[in-house]
């Protein structure tokens, strides 16, 4: 017995050939773009209690000094644990990495507030373990 053939259709104008089958990764996504301007906008607020606003350039410009600082802050830390022979980063090197690339009273200032936040995590993280 031969095999029986089909008949192909023929195409519709509307219709196209499939080349390639359409495959959900292809989306568009979202360049993650992470900022701190949400949180310098907040502590604008928290500050000031007119109404005043920052221009984006000046909230670059911030951004960019707390990226800056960011990264010079993990940096020493980081000198720091591999002087100390350590494999892991503390609390108590990111404090003397403060220390060492703050200046004076700001560095005090930057301490304390640190330690509020490491003192509230430690009691959330707390409270979670017990409920």
């Amino acid at each position: 017995m031969a095999p029986t053939k089909v008949p192909k259709k023929p195409l519709k104008s509307m219709e196209k050939p499939i080349d390639k089958p359409i495959s959900k990764s292809k989306k568009m996504k979202k360049k993650n773009y992470q900022s701190f301007s949400i949180y310098l906008f907040k502590l604008l607020r928290s500050v000031t209690k007119d109404n005043f606003g920052i221009s984006r350039h000046s909230m670059l410009i911030m951004n960019n000094f707390v990226n800056d600082m960011l990264e010079k802050i993990a940096s020493e830390a980081g000198k720091l644990v591999s002087h100390g022979k350590k494999t892991t980063l503390g609390s108590r090197e990111i404090q003397s990495a403060i220390r060492l690339l703050i200046p004076g009273e700001l560095a005090k200032h930057a301490n304390i507030e640190g330690m509020k936040a490491i003192t509230m995590y430690h009691n959330s993280t707390q409270r979670d373990e017990k409920s």
